[in-house]
């Protein structure tokens, strides 16, 4: 996908504040298909690893209420400087460009 495409894609999904991520902050997520098409679809929100996984695929594929439902926000600010080195640049760059308080 071309980066433009790509950002404009990411920019339309977006929440209008980090305050409408009021996903879970324990226990065991299961994704949608449309989230979640290939591979894992369950992620135990307790475990480091799965927790910026599940993350990191809402990020990549989820639709605006699918950000809302699956994200937390203390979590995502908690998660962010180690997982902005795992998604896109396209991701990257749009959520932080929205959303200051993600810049490093």
């Amino acid at each position: 996908m071309h980066r433009i495409t790509a950002a404009y894609e990411y920019r339309n999904r977006l929440p209008s504040s980090l305050e409408e991520l009021t996903g879970p902050e324990h226990g065991v997520v299961e994704l949608p298909l449309h989230v979640a098409w290939s591979g894992l679809r369950a992620f135990d929100l307790d475990q480091p690893r799965l927790r910026l996984s599940l993350y990191r695929t809402v990020l990549a594929e989820g639709m605006r209420d699918d950000l809302c439902c699956f994200l937390n926000r203390d979590i995502l600010l908690e998660l962010w400087p180690l997982l902005r080195t795992f998604v896109s640049r396209a991701i990257k760059e749009v959520w932080e460009e929205a959303f200051p308080e993600l810049r490093p």
